[in-house]
């Protein structure tokens, strides 16, 4: 080992730094050469930034060195050193060479000059600290020498990144938002769909609440011991993450596989991942939350981070996890041939719904009426599964068994949002409970023949003769998209005032390309909105809306 090479790696004001002794030339002993070995990998190796958080990339089994330096103190110099792991575990330790004892200065082409109080310079390199693993850990030290320290990392698993952070100035305030004695979750509240945590209040809430937050990491795998952990997972899976906090993500920053709900001041950003959803919710400075729209009977992590919005640094509560409840067996109504049931959905608190029927024939005909929002059927017979759809307006399921075959009829709603459907399962194929149905169930206006005071619809008919029903209601424009949205399509005229009924009238047509009808609707006012309604009546009485349809008339003629 040539020294030589030293002063390539070390910058001059460095060792001029680290050298406060007097210049003694000395030969060469074997524990000096040892001694050089040390310090050559002092030498080689990079400068920490003081007050900086710096991110390392690590290479599989290559050790990678960080050095920084301390001057000599009237008094004790605290310093300390944070480093984070963003994947896996990695082994890291800190070494301290006093450099009071012994120093080199730069000779010429030639080589160095060894400057020593001592003829043997044994080595004065010492490890303070080291650590193995993934988890966030602080070293704090104190110093009044003058002192060359050296950081080295490995990771032994595979390529990775870390953060370190070294700050010498301890009073000019945190980088890392600061824990609580106690820095624990507690679980206070399992529900089947939710589960609901608590913790201990942040000294940094308390002292900077306008610029730190708390943030929620919620999955099914595992907990994460740092937020940069739980980025590098996200972004392993194939999701992209911009370098800065993933938790104070904009809308434009999201990718296709990235949901961001914001409601009541919390942001909501649901990752898609093909291992699982991952889930992170910002809640400002509440420690109290209950983490809604979970799945029953299913395990799930939870990590709460303190992120500083200014720094983007955080600091990580321990973890906790909890079992949702298991779904509750839902109550069987029992079906009978003939009669109609409506059943309704709450998206919130009852999102499913079974029916039971006991068939007395070989053939059975279910019948569904869709009458708002969306629902699932599945219907299974002695166990087995016979069908399994979204149903949407009308649908019929014509089924052959056994008698007394039991068939179990499951209705779930998808969605949040109230839902309701008609139910009726009857052996009699010819007698359907709803009438014959035309090949749409829209309601056509022709813009060219409005006029101020009244305007032109159409709409498809069948070859059976049916009774057709028209109403209108005036409507304001921002009423329009509720009114469609929400329109019950199982509601007859009953539910309409009489005022605003316009006609009835039968028609048919055995050629279904003759099967249309106009009205033209006069008494209108100028530039009004309407919104106009067609009920079919069939022969058992029970009425079919057609599409709602709103057109507006002229304002001049």
């Amino acid at each position: 080992l040539k020294m030589s090479w030293l002063r390539f790696y070390l910058p001059l004001h460095v060792l001029t730094a680290a050298c406060v002794c007097h210049s003694i030339k000395a030969p060469a002993t074997s524990s000096q050469q040892s001694f050089r070995t040390d310090l050559f990998n002092f030498y080689h190796s990079l400068m920490l930034a003081d007050g900086k958080e710096t991110t390392v990339h690590l290479m599989k089994d290559i050790p990678k060195r960080y050095y920084f330096v301390l001057k000599e103190s009237r008094v004790l110099s605290p310093f300390t050193i944070t480093v984070t792991p963003c994947d896996v575990p990695i082994e890291w330790s800190i070494l301290v060479h006093k450099a009071s004892a012994i120093c080199f200065l730069p000779a010429g082409d030639h080589g160095t000059k060894e400057v020593s109080q001592s003829q043997k310079a044994p080595s004065m390199v010492s490890t303070i600290f080291n650590y193995k693993g993934n988890s966030v850990e602080t070293y704090m030290g104190m110093s009044s020498h003058s002192a060359l320290y050296m950081l080295e990392f490995l990771s032994t698993e595979r390529d990775t990144h870390i953060t370190v952070y070294l700050t010498t100035d301890t009073t000019s305030g945190h980088l890392y938002p600061e824990l609580p004695m106690d820095p624990r979750i507690d679980v206070i509240g399992v529900g089947h769909t939710t589960v609901t945590l608590t913790w201990k209040h942040s000294p940094s809430v308390l002292q900077h609440r306008e610029s730190i937050q708390y943030c929620l990491l919620v999955n099914e795998k595992h907990n994460y011991k740092s937020l940069c952990a739980a980025e590098t997972a996200i972004r392993s899976s194939g999701m992209k993450l911009p370098p800065t906090l993933a938790l104070s993500l904009s809308p434009y920053l999201l990718e296709p596989q990235q949901v961001m709900i914001l409601s009541n001041s919390e942001l909501s950003i649901i990752n898609k991942l093909s291992s699982g959803e991952v889930r992170q919710i910002c809640m400002g400075t509440k420690n109290t939350y209950t983490v809604p729209n979970l799945s029953p009977s299913t395990q799930y992590y939870f990590d709460v981070f303190v992120v500083n919005l200014l720094t983007n640094a955080s600091a990580a509560y321990t973890g906790t996890f909890a079992r949702t409840l298991e779904e509750p067996e839902p109550k069987v109504t029992e079906l009978k041939d003939g009669k109609v049931i409506q059943v309704v959905l709450d998206g919130k608190k009852q999102k499913f719904y079974s029916l039971q029927y006991q068939a007395r024939h070989k053939k059975v005909q279910f019948s569904f009426q869709l009458c708002r929002g969306q629902v699932r059927v599945h219907i299974t017979k002695n166990g087995k599964t016979v069908a399994l759809e979204n149903i949407s307006g009308l649908r019929y399921f014509s089924l052959k068994g056994k008698v007394l075959d039991t068939y179990l009829v499951q209705l779930r709603s998808p969605e949040d949002s109230n839902s309701s459907v008609k139910v009726q399962v009857s052996p009699h194929f010819h007698k359907p409970l709803f009438p014959l149905l035309p090949e749409s169930l829209k309601i056509k206006s022709f813009s060219k023949l409005r006029t101020c005071n009244s305007v032109t619809i159409a709409w498809l008919g069948t070859q059976e003769e049916s009774k057709y029903c028209v109403y209108k209601r005036r409507i304001e424009e921002d009423q329009v998209w509720r009114e469609l949205k929400n329109a019950d399509r199982c509601s007859g005229p009953e539910s309409r005032h009489k005022s605003e009924k316009v006609l009835c009238k039968y028609f048919y047509d055995l050629n279904l390309q003759r099967a249309v009808t106009t009205e033209t609707i006069k008494g209108l006012d100028a530039g009004t909105l309407y919104l106009f309604d067609v009920y079919l009546f069939g022969p058992s009485g029970i009425p079919v809306r057609y599409h709602s349809k709103v057109v507006k008339t002229r304002k001049k003629c």
